[in-house]
C-alpha cells in the first residue's frame, strides 16, 4: 500500500509542476486536464504526509526515551503518552487511506437525473412523491446545488404520478446513488375519515448524467413524437403541441418532456434523460458480470429493493439496508438527509474492504 501511496505523491508533485507551468497554462484544455487531476489525488496525499509526520513524531519520541541518561519518570510518561496518542493517530490514518485508496466510482463527479413515480397507494403515492421531490430538493439547496424540473406527471389531488429532475453540483451522484429503490410511507391520508394508517410506495431511479461521449446515439434510431402537454388545467397546460415523446427502437426506452412550452426544450430535455437511461443500461450490463462476492451490498440501485420506511405515527424513519432508525421525520422530510447519506457511504466503504473491492 505505502509503495502506492509513493507513487501517487510523485504524481501529485508532478502535476503540481504542470499547473504552474506557464506554458501549459497558456493550453487551456491542458491545463483544466493536469487540474483535476491533480484536485483528484490531494486528498490522499495531505492524509498520506500527515501519517510520515505522525511516523516521524513516534520514532522521535521514542528516540529520545532511549537517549535520557538520567531517570525522568514525569518526562519518560509524557514521551510515552505522546507515542500512544500517535500510534492512535496513524492506526486512523491507516484506515482513512485505506478508504482513499478504494477504486472511484467513475460517475461519483457527476450530476443527477432523479425519477420519482408513484407506486402502490394511488392518490396517496402520489402525494407522497411530491413530498420526495421536495426533500430532494430542499437537500439540493442546502448544498447550493441547482434542480431543473425535466417533466412531470400531476396527480388530481396534488403531488406526481411522476417526476423526473435534474440536480446540478459537485458530485451529486455520490450523494443520491444510495437513493434508488422503493420507499414506503405510512400514514393516516387526509382523505381517510377513519383515522387508519395506510402503506404506499414510490420507486426512486437515480441516472448519472452521461456525456456524448459514453454514448453513442444514433438519432436513426430514435422515433420523435409530439403531443399536447396534459395536467390538471392553468397556466401549466399548453396549448400547442409541444410537449414530446422520444422512443429508442432498439431498447423500447420512452421518455416524455412536456414542461417548457418550447418543442425544442422539451426534445432536448427528453434526449439528455434518454441518454442518461441509455449509459445507465450498459453500466448495469457491467455490474451484472461483476462476481456477487465482489459487489457491495450497500447502493446496488435495484429498484426493486424496499431501501427506506417513512413512518409518521411514530414520527420516524428507517432505512433497511443500514438498520438505521432516526425519530426525526420532519427534519430529514425538510431535507436534513446527510447523516443517512453518510452512514449508508461508510457502511459500502466498509463493505468494499471487507471484500477486497
Amino acid at each position: 500500500m505505502f509503495e502506492r501511496l509513493d507513487e501517487i505523491e510523485k504524481k501529485y508533485i508532478e502535476l503540481t509542476g504542470f499547473i504552474n507551468d506557464s506554458q501549459i497554462i497558456a493550453d487551456q484544455n491542458r491545463w483544466r486536464a493536469y487540474i483535476k487531476e491533480h484536485s483528484s489525488l490531494t486528498d490522499i496525499v495531505e492524509a498520506f504526509r500527515n501519517y510520515k509526520k505522525t511516523i516521524e513524531s513516534i520514532e522521535e519520541s521514542r528516540e529520545m526515551m532511549s537517549s535520557l541518561e538520567a531517570p525522568d519518570d514525569e518526562f519518560k510518561q509524557l514521551l510515552k503518552d505522546e507515542i500512544k496518542e500517535n500510534a492512535e493517530r496513524a492506526e486512523k490514518l491507516t484506515e482513512e487511506l485505506k478508504i482513499l485508496l478504494l477504486p472511484k466510482d467513475p460517475n461519483d463527479e457527476r450530476n443527477v437525473f432523479i425519477e420519482i413515480r408513484g407506486g402502490a397507494g394511488g392518490d396517496e403515492a402520489a402525494l407522497f412523491a411530491g413530498d420526495l421531490f421536495r426533500m430532494y430538493s430542499r437537500y439540493a439547496e442546502r448544498r447550493r446545488w441547482k434542480t431543473e424540473l425535466m417533466n412531470s406527471n400531476d396527480s388530481d389531488l396534488g403531488g406526481f404520478k411522476e417526476v423526473v429532475f435534474m440536480i446540478t453540483g459537485g458530485a451529486a451522484y455520490s450523494r443520491f446513488k444510495y437513493e434508488s429503490g422503493v420507499h414506503r410511507v405510512q400514514r393516516i391520508p387526509e382523505t381517510e375519515s377513519g383515522g387508519r394508517i395506510h402503506t404506499s410506495t414510490v420507486t426512486v431511479a437515480v441516472l448519472p448524467e452521461a456525456d456524448d461521449v459514453d454514448v453513442e446515439l444514433d438519432m436513426n434510431e430514435v422515433r420523435v413524437d409530439v403531443f399536447r402537454s396534459s395536467g390538471n388545467g392553468g397556466q401549466s397546460v399548453n396549448t400547442t403541441d409541444s410537449a414530446v415523446r422520444v422512443t429508442h427502437n432498439p431498447t423500447g426506452i420512452v421518455v416524455s418532456c412536456q414542461d417548457e412550452k418550447s418543442q425544442l426544450k422539451n426534445k432536448d430535455k427528453a434526449l439528455k434523460i434518454l441518454i442518461a437511461k441509455l449509459y445507465e443500461l450498459e453500466q448495469e450490463k457491467q455490474r451484472s458480470m461483476v462476481s456477487a462476492e465482489r459487489r457491495s451490498q450497500v447502493g446496488t440501485g435495484n429498484r426493486n429493493e424496499r431501501i427506506r420506511t417513512y413512518n409518521y405515527p411514530q414520527g420516524r424513519v428507517t432505512d433497511h439496508r443500514v438498520g438505521l432508525t432516526l425519530h426525526r421525520i420532519d427534519s430529514i422530510l425538510d431535507g436534513d438527509l446527510d447523516e443517512i447519506m453518510d452512514t449508508l457511504i461508510t457502511t459500502d466503504q466498509a463493505e468494499k474492504l471487507k471484500n477486497g473491492i
